[in-house]
């Protein structure tokens, strides 16, 4: 399983939300760039980074930070927040983003988004966020009835690859990871690779979902309340993401 560390930007500082509220956060770095050292330091290469600020503005006002994270520290990195429009996603490829996370695109411009998952299947990530069983988009602030079936189908077959899921319920809670909702994805769309995110508060946690045999889990306040040590995260993680 691919544990992947996570860095919430806003307005330039590291922080976590309560279950995506803005008016809820904690902050715990100052400086991003030096949290993002920390993760290569000890071992990993791959992190996941949301831009809060982009994902209400729909613009990037942490671009560049994260591209300071690219080249500082060396790090691969997957991002979401703000991405709208197949502009933006050529915005970030080009700026050196390993993966795309989309979750308002898809579900407000299904073709495009379909359109850019044939031309690039192995950097485009659905951001499937899960509000009392609807799909969430727009910082959280909409969901949409559409059944996940009827949404998800037709991007398979387009090429999709991988989809990061987070329970908005248990985001940034640690209450524990909605396990029977990542395996009951799993089993019902085998074909997609699926990364969990929210609610992780222990090393069991993380061991609980590697048992399940999820493709990747995002660790974020866990981390950085001191639950879970840098060193038990890196021994548990399988590179290759």
């Amino acid at each position: 399983m691919r544990i992947i560390p996570a860095i919430d930007l806003l307005d330039g500082e590291v922080v976590r939300l309560q279950k995506g509220d803005y008016s809820k956060k904690t902050v715990y770095n100052h400086d991003p760039i030096q949290e993002a050292k920390k993760f290569s330091a000890a071992g990993f290469n791959h992190i996941h980074v949301v831009d809060l600020n982009g994902a209400k503005s729909g613009t990037f006002e942490n671009l560049p930070v994260i591209r300071t994270m690219i080249n500082e520290a060396g790090l691969s990195v997957q991002t979401g927040g703000g991405v709208r429009s197949r502009g933006d996603i050529d915005l970030l490829l080009d700026a050196g983003l390993s993966g795309v996370i989309c979750s308002s695109m898809a579900v407000k411009s299904p073709d495009e988004f379909t359109k850019v998952v044939q031309d690039h299947p192995n950097e485009m990530i659905l951001g499937l966020d899960l509000k009392d069983g609807k799909m969430a988009y727009g910082g959280w602030l909409e969901t949409s009835d559409r059944p996940i079936e009827e949404f998800l189908d037709p991007l398979i077959e387009a090429g999709l690859k991988t989809v990061l899921s987070t329970d908005i319920a248990r985001d940034g809670m640690l209450s524990g990871p909605n396990v029977e909702m990542y395996s009951d994805l799993q089993n019902r769309f085998p074909s997609l690779n699926w990364i969990a995110s929210g609610g992780v508060s222990s090393l069991q946690d993380l061991v609980e979902l590697q048992n399940h045999n999820l493709y990747g889990v995002v660790v974020g306040r866990a981390y950085y309340e001191g639950n879970i040590r840098l060193d038990e995260m890196r021994e548990l993680h399988t590179f290759g993401l």
